[in-house]
């Protein structure tokens, strides 16, 4: 157990310093999501107004989780790329040689990518609040926003590895990505409030995992949030997580009898 954290520590370690040699990769991630939350914030402020909203009276607070959990989505949906580049490079050739755990090469890709998504969130929000966004859930419910927005990492780039170890292909794991994370976005209220959307659309919504990570975050931020659909997202959220790393356990293993 000690050897698995302890190489799970140092490959995640690998990845930040790679990372920090690159530190305009973040500033990257961060124009589409801040340029959505300026410009949607803008374009869609009047939809508080419609009737039946149940978001509030402020559209750039209701928008604000929505864009984090977007970026957190998008940004683990491509975690499988470093697999691709560590197989094309020989470099996962090497750890297999070794006696790397192989338990650490997976956690560590879920670890790295959940820094980078708590570093984003803060920064999504920090210009939200110059915005004029004010979250009456305090410092209390922006913990269990990232914690949503972590889970949320977990779940997705644990699959999104397994789909790399799986396909072995960057243009594969491009195009299930993308496949998969548009209309697990638009098929939620993350930009408009299900309430308002046709009734397939709430009712699909109620599956949706990136829909549990906005309803966690969303009404946490709020001043009397309904705290048993928080738990139950979160929880939801959870599970999921540990499914998806199961699976890449098992696509890790396909990998290996395959090399």
């Amino acid at each position: 157990m000690s050897n698995a954290l302890t190489h799970t520590a140092v490959l995640t370690a690998r990845q930040l310093r790679a990372f920090l040699r690159v530190p305009g990769f973040l500033v990257m991630n961060l124009i589409q999501p801040i340029i959505w939350l300026l410009l949607f914030g803008q374009l869609f402020k009047s939809v508080v107004a419609i009737p039946g909203f149940s978001g509030g009276s402020n559209y750039l607070e209701f928008l604000t989780p929505g864009i984090v959990m977007m970026m957190a989505l998008f940004g683990a949906a491509w975690a499988g790329t470093s697999y691709i580049q560590d197989m094309d490079r020989g470099v996962m050739d090497r750890f297999l040689a070794s006696p790397t755990s192989r338990g650490g090469l997976i956690v560590s890709s879920m670890l790295y990518q959940a820094v980078l998504t708590v570093l984003q969130t803060l920064v999504v929000l920090g210009v939200a609040w110059l915005g004029g966004a004010r979250f009456a859930g305090g410092p209390g419910g922006i913990l269990i926003l990232l914690l949503a927005a972590v889970l949320l990492t977990f779940v997705f780039a644990a699959f999104s590895n397994a789909i790399a170890l799986l396909a072995r292909q960057q243009t594969a794991l491009i195009g299930i990505s993308q496949l998969i994370s548009f209309p697990l976005m638009f098929l939620s209220s993350a930009i408009m409030d299900t309430s308002l959307s046709p009734e397939w659309v709430r009712n699909v919504a109620r599956f949706n995992p990136f829909e549990w990570s906005v309803i966690a975050g969303r009404q946490a931020l709020r001043a009397a949030p309904d705290w048993a659909a928080v738990w139950a997202s979160l929880g939801l959220l959870a599970v999921l997580a540990v499914v998806t790393t199961w699976l890449a356990t098992l696509a890790f293993r396909s990998y290996q009898r395959s090399a």
